[in-house]
């Protein structure tokens, strides 16, 4: 009895009792003197107007807007900075940061030691970065509409969600769009980042050392690369729909130990996948189509499995160059190949015979690009109709000994597929003038 007393008592003097709401009206200071005159679990609910940051939030209580209540920057610094544990950032207009790339200039910024800050259903419009989470450990940014700077250089435009050193942290439900990055996420763990939409972006989603999270169901469309998952271990991308993004779908690179699932990437990429030196990684049940190369498969990548993904309509379905073959089935079931003219006399759903995707020809073109002006020559015809015909003379490369019959099918809802159409028909590459997916050193 005495214990459970002891316990409701250490409970109720570790609650703010004092707690209370207050409406803030605009005007100059106000906001600033009300934060310093509340006390932990207060709530300060903004009025309609403006008011003028920069802001410091320095004690756990919940800042709340009402339609119209404007927290503007004036073009300096840091919009609104949270420097306590335990506040949220709700229903609010944030706007007029910075422009100071070294400083970070963000609309909302979230300090190490600001643990378990809440940043939901606000309107963070025209700062350098959006939301940057900045040490702060097991943040919450739901819900947010995050519109960039429209700089006509990329790489001078800031990250919607910046991550950095921020274990925990949840990023779900937002809408991102124009600036450098949708969510760079570097030297963190631990984070879901889900179900957000991100447009006319460099990358949707960029992993720099980020371990042990989830990327599952985003959406990126017309931005240059979707996502970039790179010198990061223990990662879970699934469930993602890349759509008409420029340069690539996704990429791992030097990423390993990875599940990758259930991901549709289309749309005149130029590579729907790219992996580079990734290792140990469980490819399966995705769908890459309308690309110029389905998936590009390079820098010695070993002990990766592929099994049950789609590739369809892909000019190339698979790059690859090796010494020696490399098997892309698992415990009896490969993927589909919309140019494999198989047959399933069984009626197992495994094609009768296996499928190589390259030929002879394909890596003559790869490592000799002049040699496309020959494509359509007899010649070349000729050795393509041997190979068919003698699959001993078939180079070292890629080989699906159980193909399969049925692609694996995902949907695109109605909205997202008006969204790609849009993105197709104005798609122009200049948008993205600095963008090089290839220098890897770059990112």
């Amino acid at each position: 009895m005495m214990r459970a007393l002891s316990l409701v008592l250490s409970l109720l003097f570790a609650l703010p009792l004092w707690a209370a709401e207050f409406a803030v009206p605009a005007g100059q200071g106000t906001l600033a003197k009300a934060i310093a005159g509340a006390n932990p679990g207060d709530v300060l609910t903004l009025r309609q107007g403006r008011y003028k940051g920069a802001i410091i939030i320095d004690r756990p209580l919940t800042l709340a807007g009402t339609d119209g209540a404007i927290i503007d920057g004036m073009g300096q610094g840091t919009v609104l900075t949270i420097d306590a544990p335990d506040v949220t950032v709700r229903a609010l207009t944030v706007t007029g940061s910075g422009t100071n790339s070294e400083a970070l200039d963000a609309g909302i910024k979230i300090l190490k030691g600001a643990d378990r800050a809440v940043v939901r259903d606000n309107k963070v419009l025209g700062n350098l970065h959006g939301v940057d989470i900045h040490g702060g450990r097991d943040a919450q940014v739901i819900n947010n509409t995050i519109e960039g700077t429209r700089q006509t250089r990329v790489n001078d435009r800031g990250n919607g969600i910046y991550v950095w050193n921020s274990p925990g942290a949840l990023v779900e439900g937002n809408s991102v769009r124009w600036g450098r990055d949708g969510i760079f996420s570097n030297a963190s763990r631990t984070g879901i980042y889900r179900n957000n939409l991100f447009r006319d972006l460099r990358f949707a989603v960029h992993y720099m050392y980020t371990n042990d999270s989830e990327v599952s169901g985003n959406v990126s469309i017309g931005n240059g690369l979707g996502y970039a998952i790179m010198f990061s271990n223990n990662i879970v991308v699934k469930d993602n729909l890349s759509l008409s993004d420029i340069s690539h779908g996704m990429m791992l690179n030097y990423a390993n130990n990875a599940e990758v699932s259930g991901n549709l990437v289309r749309g005149g990429t130029n590579r729907c996948t790219f992996i580079y030196n990734a290792h140990k990684n469980l490819i399966y049940g995705n769908r890459f189509e309308g690309c110029a190369i389905g998936i590009h498969f390079t820098a010695g990548s070993e002990r990766n499995v592929l099994t049950g993904n789609a590739f369809i309509g892909n000019r190339e379905q698979v790059k690859y160059v090796g010494t020696r073959d490399i098997e892309w089935s698992f415990e009896g079931r490969g993927n589909y190949w919309s140019d494999h003219p198989g047959f399933d006399l069984g009626g197992d759903g495994i094609a009768d015979s296996p499928f190589r995707p390259n030929d002879l020809m394909d890596h003559i073109l790869w490592s000799q690009p002049a040699a496309r002006l020959l494509t359509g020559a007899p010649a070349v015809q000729l050795i393509r109709w041997a190979q068919s015909s003698f699959p001993a003379t078939l180079p070292r490369g890629v080989v699906d000994s159980a193909p399969l019959m049925v692609a694996p099918q995902i949907t695109v809802p109605d909205e997202y597929a008006a969204m790609e159409a849009e993105a197709a028909a104005r798609r122009d590459e200049s948008d993205m003038n600095d963008l090089d997916v290839n220098d890897l050193s770059s990112h």
